[in-house]
């Protein structure tokens, strides 16, 4: 919006003028290049969205299709002859809920101490008057590189008695270089003020990182925790490797035992042979869905710190 007023606008070489005030918050018309830009940004945002969207959209179709039309190619984003058998003997299967149960605490277990091992090391890598620092810093990111190899990694598990334990899972994925670095950043562009501030009050280190760092820090700590948790819920090879009881497996070996035609257990067709036909036709698909639920019902949740965590961690002031 422009005003304008003609008020007292000294001007020396002649009478007043009016004078041409733009009103704050007015935001400029966008250029014919700019709109362009915009428009063709948003198309093809649009089409990878659709592109990454499809596979899932499509599981989820085949989930609740009949046997029939998806043998015969029907099923595509709408499902065709709704069925609901494969999901009730699926659901049905102890095993599946015991590998299920494992997931969850695999997961849990895992986020906790990664955020602990993550945090802290980060942290104290982001003091630059730390002795060593560069030392340690080197250390973690020479792993990004380098790493024993399966054998010694194997050798090592079963040497330390881990083997059919979760140790096995949530301690060899314990930190992640990447998330490491990003925490560290940020807590560099931490303001020294405050820190500073809460040590003038008494608080030991201890203190000022539990009760100013930590609760200031909310976006980057959620954003590692969808990290860590995506990571640890997806997570199959470890267990393959480590876990020789089907009862200690997560839900992701369960599945991969499905794909590759082996039961785990119990027979998920446990006298339905009327039925076998449908639960071949779909099980993988109802079982991708049942397993990945969670985590796309958990995103929405803490969606919002993610970008922000990621960009705090990441921009130098």
């Amino acid at each position: 919006m422009v005003t304008d007023v003609t008020t007292t606008s000294p001007d020396l070489a002649g009478p007043t003028k009016p004078v041409a005030v733009v009103g704050r918050g007015v935001r400029p018309k966008d250029g014919k290049g700019y709109t362009a830009f915009r428009v063709v940004n948003a198309t093809l945002l649009l089409l990878m969205c659709a592109v990454v969207l499809y596979p899932f959209v499509n599981i989820v179709a085949q989930a609740f299709s009949s046997e029939g039309h998806i043998n015969a190619g029907q099923v595509n984003l709408v499902p065709r002859g709704f069925n609901l058998t494969t999901f009730k003997v699926v659901l049905s299967d102890d095993m599946f809920w015991t590998n299920y149960k494992n997931t969850v605490v695999y997961t849990v277990v895992g986020t906790v101490i990664a955020m602990a091992l993550t945090t802290t090391y980060a942290y104290a890598l982001s003091k630059k008057h730390l002795k060593g620092r560069t030392f340690f810093i080197g250390i973690a990111v020479l792993t990004m590189f380098f790493n024993g190899g399966l054998i010694p990694n194997y050798v090592l598990i079963t040497t330390l008695g881990f083997k059919d334990t979760i140790w096995a899972i949530v301690l060899p994925n314990a930190i992640s270089v990447f998330n490491l670095l990003v925490m560290k950043s940020f807590f560099e562009n931490f303001p020294d003020e405050l820190e500073e501030a809460a040590a003038i009050d008494g608080m030991s280190t201890y203190g000022v990182f539990f009760r100013i760092v930590l609760p200031l820090s909310k976006a980057v700590l959620a954003t590692m925790v969808l990290f860590y948790a995506v990571a640890f819920w997806n997570s199959w090879f470890s267990a393959y490797l480590y876990m020789t009881d089907a009862a200690n497996y997560p839900v992701t070996v369960y599945l991969r035992n499905l794909m590759a035609g082996v039961t785990t257990g119990t027979s998920i067709t446990g006298g339905q042979l009327d039925n076998m036909t449908q639960i071949a036709s779909n099980v993988q698909s109802v079982t991708m869905l049942l397993t990945v639920l969670p985590i796309v019902c958990l995103y929405p949740f803490i969606q919002r710190y993610f970008v922000s965590g990621v960009m705090l961690g990441a921009v130098k002031q």
